[in-house]
């Protein structure tokens, strides 16, 4: 008789989900009886995401783009997501407050990022607001392995957690590339290069209210 082992990291993920989803989190990369989705997602621009049905990982190709969710615009949140990196010098980060519907580059100008390049440095290194904020230490994991990203962005301040170390909290403010930023808007996912791959599972997102 063939025995069936369950994989231990779908024990430890659903543990993990069930208990965000007590906190009041909303998945937002859809799971319906095992089976993910892309619902709710858009993409703006060259390259594109690809997506295992099977265990909701999203993988990156090419660039520049950008995957956003357009359900719904967020206000104050806790975004909390997985990502890893194929190299050091793989470069991604997420999008918050993404004010309009993306139809040119012009969004990256009126929009936070917090960054996702191991290889950068300051404000251009991972866990840094990009061109604006850097984050006070590293605390990435090796590269290969999956990191964890907790961004909270209430009233103009925002808070990184990097693993569950926090890197940053600023009172944000126009500045390098941000020439304004709204008090509302949608989250997306960074598609940058062809020669490298950033993976993101476990998205889930808390309003604040």
């Amino acid at each position: 008789m063939k025995r069936y082992i369950f994989p231990i990291f779908l024990l430890v993920f659903q543990a993990c989900s069930s208990n965000l989803e007590r906190e009041g989190f909303e998945r937002i990369l859809k799971e319906h009886d095992g089976v993910f989705s892309k619902h709710g997602w858009n993409h703006y621009g060259p390259g594109y995401f690809e997506l295992d049905k099977e265990t909701g990982v999203l993988s990156s190709y090419g660039g520049m783009g950008l995957f956003w969710y357009s359900i719904s615009k967020y206000k104050d949140f806790v975004l909390e997501l997985e990502y890893k990196c194929s190299e050091s010098k793989t470069n991604s980060g997420v999008f918050v407050r993404v004010p309009e519907v993306p139809s040119s580059d012009e969004y990256i100008y009126h929009s936070f990022e917090v960054q996702i390049n191991d290889d950068g440095e300051g404000i251009h290194k991972t866990a840094a607001v990009y061109d604006a904020e850097p984050p006070s230490h590293d605390a990435s994991k090796l590269t290969g392995e999956w990191n964890h990203y907790r961004i909270t962005f209430l009233g103009k301040r925002i808070q990184v957690e990097l693993n569950g170390e926090k890197v940053v909290d600023w009172e944000a403010e126009p500045r390098g590339k941000v020439a304004d930023f709204s008090d509302e808007g949608y989250i997306g996912l960074q598609n940058h290069d062809w020669d490298t791959t950033v993976s993101f599972r476990n998205i889930y997102v808390k309003e604040l209210k």
